[in-house]
């Protein structure tokens, strides 16, 4: 059954607390309430209360004289107790502003947070909650952050994924007061490695302030990622190093603006699919006191949360209040925070109907393209959610780049050696075309990976068969059972140096396979100095050393940052390696036109030249040559994840009239040092578990170009 349609906020109405020279607008969306209050909150939480006005579109306004930045705030609104008709108004509840810029305070998680009684969740507690809750603050206007110098292309785009906390806590460099705040990402030590490693983005995991379920507080623990959002206008007030009084904004504002300086983008981790406030047996702190069907998906009997998100709830864009405000979010972080872009959590939510239908002609997407302030701004879904046909992997069309998860997949399977052929890693390899290139989308558009936030770290990945959870108190039951890993002999850390060694080649392997592979890659962070969690493959709720990030790895592991540096700066010195769009077995033009006799893109089988269709039909094979060329430069990534030596024979000299290796994984003394020249034809002993780039000498003018060669 669709769920009832609100009316729209009036186009002019500016919701959320508003400064002027006589005080403060304040403003609330809440159609099917009957009353709504504003409370003004002092600091030792006495509140005055002053009614609002309804005004159209169903928003509530008030002005109130004298109001300066750092006053807090809530509403208490109103309305209809019933619950079969999914209106659960109860003005014992103080609740934040959906607008709100900044937030302070915390919850009470013994507190009256919950709308109902104990006894039932059907009859409302009245027990008033303001003591309890987080409360809003209003906060002055100031200038947006330092913008970039100039747009990072979109092929040039190496992203890395961090929290924000975790990735400084432990840093040496950084000043103990600022570490695992805004302020710690943008100190010059971090800003020094971040370039020194090659990234040009960060993707920061959720700054929409946000809190931690109960049922993880009685845990003993917290939600330490942060996909539990409460306010997606206010960046994280614990983040904050000098106060949560609205000095949040301004911090997360000179983070951007030192990130931006150094050339750096930054992009959100958005969840606009669901709320802090879980099923209608979870707390009240905000939207569901507001209207619990205007801003949630509802089931049928409109008594329960439609969760097609695993949260417990499902924000409803739907409705166009909500839509509103989430767009209204979205040019609000690009206009005022500087940020310039977002990765979409569980996406697919976002695009459902009234009807839970996914829609990919949804309003959500067509106010993402044609809004003018989000022209620039990077959108990334990830493009999937549990509900039916959440999965839309390739559907998001033109302007949307996605995470990819099949390249996640397919990679660790290749390397565990657990793929039949090398058919699919071909296409994984060339920017995923059987997903992407139809609707005419770069080749950028596929967002790569091996790890994410959530599942094993890289190191893990190559440590671990099985996850170890045991932390999170749950029996283990939590977290993954697909990890596709292979732990290389033994379960855990080890003091074998012969299996230490096999698991830094293939941690090489990984990374040297994300970023070469066409199309954008994304590492995360810690990845790039063997980072691990103990095994721990789903850490949302370890704020604790198995989630920090260590700067004081075992030396074991110390090169890997400089082989990460390498690597990203090839990539970022050869256009052929990051090509902006999908490449084929076309004959490459010179600068005239004419064909210079070779493929931008062809597939190499290391013995007879190009692969055939016996070579692509051998589920046994475990080699794999991709060439890459351009008018300037031609390239071979060879992949080998066969656990014995292989020997190849260099291409004839159509491919290239000699070969230099630039970068492999294997040991030292197994290759040519960098620079040294093979020629066509020569014999190449590939170890096992071992890639290895060539740059191919090759001519850049067709005069003189043999008809035949």
């Amino acid at each position: 059954m669709p769920q009832p349609s609100l009316p729209a906020p009036a186009p002019q109405a500016r919701l959320g607390a508003t400064l002027d020279d006589q005080g403060a607008s304040f403003a609330l969306w809440a159609p099917r309430a009957t009353r709504v209050e504003l409370a003004l909150v002092s600091r030792d939480r006495e509140q005055s209360n002053t009614d609002m006005t309804l005004t159209d579109g169903g928003v509530w306004t008030v002005h109130v004289p004298g109001i300066r930045a750092g006053q807090m705030y809530g509403f208490r609104v109103h309305g209809l107790w019933e619950p079969k008709s999914g209106q659960r108004f109860n003005p014992a509840r103080l609740l934040l502003d959906p607008y709100a810029r900044a937030i302070t305070g915390g919850v009470d998680y013994s507190g009256p947070i919950h709308d109902h009684t104990s006894e039932s969740d059907y009859l409302p507690d009245t027990t008033d909650s303001s003591h309890a809750v987080p409360i809003c603050v209003v906060v002055e206007p100031t200038p947006a952050p330092t913008p970039l110098a100039q747009p990072i292309e979109p092929s040039r785009r190496v992203i890395l994924e961090t929290h924000v906390k975790g990735y400084t806590l432990r840093h040496p460099l950084v000043p103990e007061h600022l570490r695992g705040t805004y302020a710690g990402l943008a100190y010059p030590a971090i800003i020094k490695h971040l370039t020194g490693i090659g990234v040009t983005t960060v993707e920061l995991l959720p700054v929409h302030h946000f809190v931690s379920e109960p049922f993880i507080i009685r845990a003993g623990l917290s939600n330490y990622w942060g996909y539990n959002s409460m306010g997606f206008f206010a960046p994280h007030a614990a983040y904050a190093s000098v106060g949560t009084m609205g000095e949040q904004v301004d911090e997360f504002k000179d983070m951007v603006s030192a990130l931006h300086e150094a050339g750096i983008e930054v992009i959100l981790d958005v969840v606009y699919n669901h709320t802090g406030e879980g099923n209608h047996e979870g707390p009240t702190l905000s939207f569901r006191g507001i209207d619990h069907a205007g801003y949630y998906r509802l089931t049928e009997n409109m008594l329960d949360d439609m969760d097609v998100t695993g949260c417990g709830n499902s924000v409803d864009t739907s409705q166009p209040g909500v839509l509103r405000m989430v767009t209204d979010s979205l040019r609000y972080w690009v206009e005022e925070m500087g940020v310039d872009g977002f990765r979409f959590d569980l996406a697919t939510t976002l695009i459902r109907d009234s009807e839970h239908h996914v829609d990919h002609d949804h309003p959500f997407k067509t106010a993402v393209a044609t809004d003018p302030a989000l022209a620039s701004s990077w959108m990334i879904a990830e493009p999937w959610d549990i509900g039916p046909y959440g999965y839309q992997l390739g559907a998001w069309g033109p302007g949307w780049a996605e995470w990819n998860g099949k390249f996640r997949d397919h990679i660790r399977d290749f390397w565990r050696g657990a793929t039949s052929g090398v058919g699919e890693l071909a296409t994984r390899l060339c920017g995923s075309p059987d997903l992407f290139e139809s609707d005419g989308r770069p080749v950028s558009a596929s967002i790569n990976f091996i790890t994410a936030h959530d599942g094993f770290t890289l190191r893990d990945l190559v440590t671990y068969n099985d996850k170890h959870n045991e932390a999170n108190n749950e029996n283990n039951r939590d977290g993954s059972d697909d990890n596709r890993c292979w732990n290389c002999g033994v379960e855990g850390e080890t003091d074998d140096q012969q299996i230490v060694a096999l698991r830094q080649r293939q941690v090489r392997n990984f990374l040297m396979t994300l970023v070469l592979a066409h199309g954008t890659p994304m590492i995360t962070a810690g990845d790039e100095f063997g980072r691990s969690q103990q095994g721990n493959n789903n850490a949302y709720c370890q704020d604790s050393p198995i989630s920090w990030a260590s700067w004081a790895e075992e030396d074991t592991w110390a090169d890997l940052t400089t082989f990460v540096s390498n690597l990203t700066a090839i990539r970022a010195a050869h256009p052929a390696l990051a090509p902006t769009t999908y490449l084929h077995h076309d004959m490459v033009l010179d600068s005239t036109g004419a064909s210079l006799r070779r493929p931008a893109l062809a597939w190499l089988n290391g013995g007879t030249g190009e692969m055939g269709e016996e070579d692509w039909h051998d589920p046994s094979r475990s080699l794999l040559g991709m060439y890459s060329s351009t008018a300037d430069e031609a390239f071979i990534l060879w992949v080998h994840a066969g656990a014995d030596p292989v020997e190849l024979t260099l291409p004839d000299i159509a491919w290239g009239s000699a070969y230099r290796v630039l970068i492999h994984t294997g040991a030292e003394d197994e290759f040519p040092v960098a620079g040294d020249t093979l020629a066509p034809g020569d014999a190449l002993t590939v170890p096992g578990r071992t890639a290895v780039l060539m740059q191919a000498v090759v001519p850049t003018r067709a005069t003189g170009l043999s008809a035949e060669a």
